[in-house]
């Protein structure tokens, strides 16, 4: 029987414990601060804040597949693994309800005040209520703007109409199942910003994508409006929002990700108006367990048959509005 080497994220071990090894699989794990090393691994597993390029790729000569542990693979080279025939995978649907949930609780959190609430009830300061303290946006009557109805976008925007909340949303065809079940408008992206009242942002990390929403995109939102993003940190110009949320153009923000992880500016940390989560999109018991069994699956079934259950296309997304981005 031969043998399969693969290498797996050193910080997956926990997961990696309670699944069966098969015996034609030889496991070893790579440690989150060590390089990608010179091996005959097959199959490769990394986490997304693994950067796999040809120069990681030329070190495992070997290698047939590199089974990514999140939907998002903009840390592996497409091009570079298509020239050297291996194949890429990632886990799509694994995470979709997580980060959806996770987007809808930024939304409260940001429209309703919740973290400046936490921290005054915290503070000791608190003297009581007061009929114009913490006023924040009732949603009720509002317009929520979907950038990337693909399957995270498509939850986030079925969940409005439990908050009375109109919807439009931006991508390359008709959403008809987001159309039929809330009402929901596509839009070109300049049409969303101009009329959403909270923009919601959902495309993966392409050239296209990066720095979509940038200082120009962001001035055509409304006055007093809301950016939440919980899918790639590039996709917008931090500096640029920053700027918008310190001048009270733009109302608040809800981040989970951020341009340069897990560095956040200290102008960013310094705003009242922003609420910042440590990427947690995912993280939830199922959702984390399920891309694990996905990317193992993925792995296996590279290294041994070299057909992927979800593989990744090699083509960059064309705009911004196909793709998704997660965690």
């Amino acid at each position: 029987m031969s043998e399969h080497r693969v290498l797996v994220a050193g910080q997956l071990a926990e997961f990696l414990a309670e699944t069966e090894i098969p015996d034609d699989v030889q496991v070893s794990l790579l440690a989150e601060e060590d390089p990608v090393p010179r091996d005959d691994a097959v199959g490769l597993l990394p986490l997304l804040t693994r950067r796999v390029g040809a120069d990681e790729m030329d070190l495992l000569p070997q290698l047939r597949v590199i089974a990514n542990y999140g939907v998002g693979h903009d840390n592996v080279d497409l091009t570079a693994a298509r020239a050297r025939g291996i194949g890429v995978s990632n886990t799509p649907g694994a995470l979709t309800m997580a980060t959806a949930e996770l987007t809808w609780a930024l939304i409260l959190a940001v429209a309703r005040r919740i973290a400046e609430g936490e921290r005054l009830a915290r503070s000791g300061a608190w003297d009581g209520w007061h009929p114009t303290q913490l006023l924040g946006m009732g949603l009720d009557g509002r317009v929520l703007g979907i950038v990337g109805a693909g399957r995270i976008g498509t939850e986030v925007g079925k969940r409005a109409a439990a908050f009375g909340m109109g919807v439009v949303y931006t991508s390359r065809s008709h959403n008809r199942s987001l159309e039929r079940q809330v009402g929901a408008r596509r839009v070109p992206l300049d049409e969303l910003l101009v009329a959403a009242d909270v923009v919601s942002l959902h495309v993966a990390l392409t050239p296209e994508t990066t720095h979509l929403m940038d200082e120009a995109a962001l001035d055509l939102m409304k006055p007093g409006a809301i950016l939440v993003n919980t899918a790639r940190g590039p996709v917008v110009d931090e500096e640029a929002l920053t700027d918008a949320l310190e001048s009270g153009r733009l109302r608040a923000a809800g981040l989970d990700v951020y341009e340069a992880e897990p560095h956040i500016s200290g102008r960013l940390r310094a705003l009242p108006n922003a609420v910042l989560l440590p990427h947690l999109g995912s993280a939830t018991d199922r959702a984390r367990r399920g891309m694990w069994e996905l990317a193992w699956d993925n792995l296996l079934r590279g290294v041994r048959f070299g057909k992927l259950r979800n593989p990744v296309t090699t083509r960059r997304p064309e705009g911004p509005e196909r793709g998704e981005g997660a965690s």
